[in-house]
């Protein structure tokens, strides 16, 4: 079931009906930002000390690693610090009242200044599980407001197709699955007229108020869209939940903040978006593996506004197998780094205010804190091996564990007050993901195509083929805490170097423990083959009209969309 309606901006509830809090910045919390910021600072002034300099192989692994990362927290913390902004303006509460004037009447189409609204919602298929897909459509259609719902299936099953028809849906197949996601919604874009198109993920299940919620900040006239958090009600392994709390404070905090700078963007689905702003664009953007993210940039650039409100709206399932997050992270990485490196918001050819080119860099160099681990998890072992100290002998573990703490233990007090509690989950993973993060900047360097992999997808391989870098480190590390527990009980004196090393040789073996229990316990079922372009039963676009209510079943009317134009649906629900 989706989200019930959201009436407060401090509860909401899961997909099992369970009240859950929605953040707010409270005066505890800015006064948490602020401790946490003055930490950040003088932790970096700490290390950038020349008395405090070690020796410089690990102290510039330490310095390259730390920068990212305070860098990082840094802007973080100024743009939480701007989260109260509230966007709901009078222009909004007074669109809302005025959405459904002929409600009472049994007429349930959305206006706007007066003006009635056509509405398209699009749920993208990929070879998502039929009963996953059945589930979005039901809730899709069932969506207050007058809209009509499309499913558009580059997975080209046969399932998909009578599921659409028998819930209410209007069933759309492409002849090729070129431009992926992006592709697919450009492809439905030729054929529904809506003047808003929402888009859901096939896993997402929309809350029945998302279009009331929504539809009202398009009374402004330069709002491109409107993007809602990403919420997960399938925490039921350990990979799903270190998935889902990494992003807790992005859409709890972070999005709401860039509400300020006219800079929050679209994460691909939960979203809905005005046409007119992506037809000026030349549609949803293509070559990118993170279509989403370059679209908001776009539309930034061309000065339209976007809106991101941190209601829960819709609840989808985060990936629950290694696989599926690797792929999920590989795909978002390699999106990031391609900004980073072929876009870069700085340069000043980019059509952006100040504060929007200080967001997206942040946004395009995040995954950089993904490879940040890759360092750190060196440095112990160069000191263990071959004496070489990040820090000055100098220097006390005491006087450095104080500064450190002020760093790090804000943050972590910081993501509890967030999530309600320490999440080990969202430690392991994100320490254990550089594999991934190395790879997609090296495929970015190299252009190299990873190809497109769905949210969640996976397959029946093991897991163990996706972690074997971290098995190797894992050994690695494992040897060198043997090496250091021996030499510092010879020396009759415990080091930071042997804490830290087992520390991280902990991490990484609840890592691999969960592989092991993804491997060797019961396996999510796997998605449904996806058909490739020679699997096409015909060399046409179809496109599926949704069953009469109320009739018998007759067969599926087929049309090439070259020889029928878009029908109207002024008013229609279906």
């Amino acid at each position: 079931m989706a989200t019930q309606a959201l009436t407060s901006n401090l509860t909401t509830y899961d997909a099992r009906g369970n009240a859950v809090r929605v953040a707010e910045t409270s005066a505890l919390f800015v006064l948490l930002s602020v401790l946490a910021t003055i930490g950040v600072i003088a932790y970096m002034l700490f290390l950038l000390d020349p008395a405090h300099r070690g020796d410089p192989l690990p102290y510039l692994m330490v310095i390259v690693a730390e920068s990212i990362l305070v860098f990082q927290s840094l802007l973080s913390m100024w743009t939480i610090l701007a989260s109260g902004y509230e966007p709901r303006t009078f222009e909004y509460h007074d669109a809302r009242r005025t959405l459904m004037p002929a409600a009472a009447e049994g007429d349930d189409t959305m206006y706007i200044d007066g003006r009635p609204l056509l509405i398209d919602v699009f749920i993208t298929v990929y070879g998502e599980d039929i009963e996953v897909v059945r589930r979005t459509i039901r809730a899709a259609v069932a969506l207050r407001g007058a809209h009509r719902t499309w499913v558009l299936d580059d997975g080209r099953s046969d399932e998909v197709k009578e599921a659409a028809e028998q819930l209410g849906a209007w069933y759309v197949r492409r002849l090729s699955s070129n431009g992926a996601k992006a592709g697919n919604v450009n492809h439905a874009l030729s054929i529904a007229k809506g003047d808003l198109f929402a888009i859901f993920d096939a896993d997402f299940v929309p809350d029945r108020e998302f279009l009331v919620e929504t539809v009202p900040f398009f009374v402004s006239s330069n709002v491109a869209f409107v993007q809602t958090p990403q919420a997960y009600g399938n925490l039921t392994t350990i990979i799903a939940r270190g998935a889902a709390y990494m992003q807790t404070v992005f859409y709890r905090f972070v999005q709401r903040g860039r509400n300020r700078f006219n800079a929050a963007f679209c994460v691909g689905t939960n979203v809905i978006y005005r046409r007119a702003a992506i037809e000026e664009i030349g549609g949803i953007h293509v070559d990118s593996k993170s279509e989403d993210v370059w679209t908001a940039l776009t539309l930034h650039e061309r000065g339209w506004r976007s809106v991101y409100i941190s209601d829960v709206l819709a609840v989808g399932d985060a990936p629950e197998t290694i696989e599926g997050y690797s792929k999920q992270q590989l795909r978002w990485a390699t999106g990031g780094f391609e900004i980073l490196l072929t876009h870069n918001p700085l340069s000043p050819r980019r059509r952006l205010s100040g504060d929007q080119r200080i967001q997206y860099f942040v946004t395009a160099m995040f995954y950089l804190t993904g490879i940040c681990p890759l360092l750190l998890l060196l440095v112990p072992p160069l000191e263990i091996y071959f004496d070489l100290r990040p820090m000055n002998l100098t220097i006390t573990p005491i006087t450095w564990a104080l500064y450190y703490f002020g760093f790090y233990a804000m943050q972590i007090l910081l993501a509890w007050f967030v999530v309600g509690s320490f999440r080990w989950e969202t430690l392991t993973l994100a320490t254990a993901s550089f594999p991934i993060y190395t790879k997609a900047l090296w495929n970015v360097i190299t252009g190299k195509d990873v190809g497109w992999h769905v949210t969640g997808s996976g397959s029946n391989r093991s897991p163990f083929d996706f972690i074997v870098p971290q098995l190797l480190f894992l050994l690695f590390l494992a040897l060198t805490s043997v090496v250091a527990i021996t030499r510092d009980v010879q020396n009759g004196q415990p080091t930071l170097a042997m804490a830290w090393n087992i520390t991280n040789t902990i991490i990484l073996a609840l890592f691999v423990g969960a592989a092991a229990r993804e491997a060797w316990g019961p396996r999510p079922a796997a998605s449904i083959i996806v058909a490739t372009d020679d699997d096409a039963p015909a060399q046409r676009t179809i496109v599926a009209r949704p069953l009469p209510a109320a009739t018998p079943a007759p067969a599926p009317v087929l049309v090439s969309v070259a020889a029928s134009p878009a029908p109207s649906r002024r008013g229609v629900r279906a």
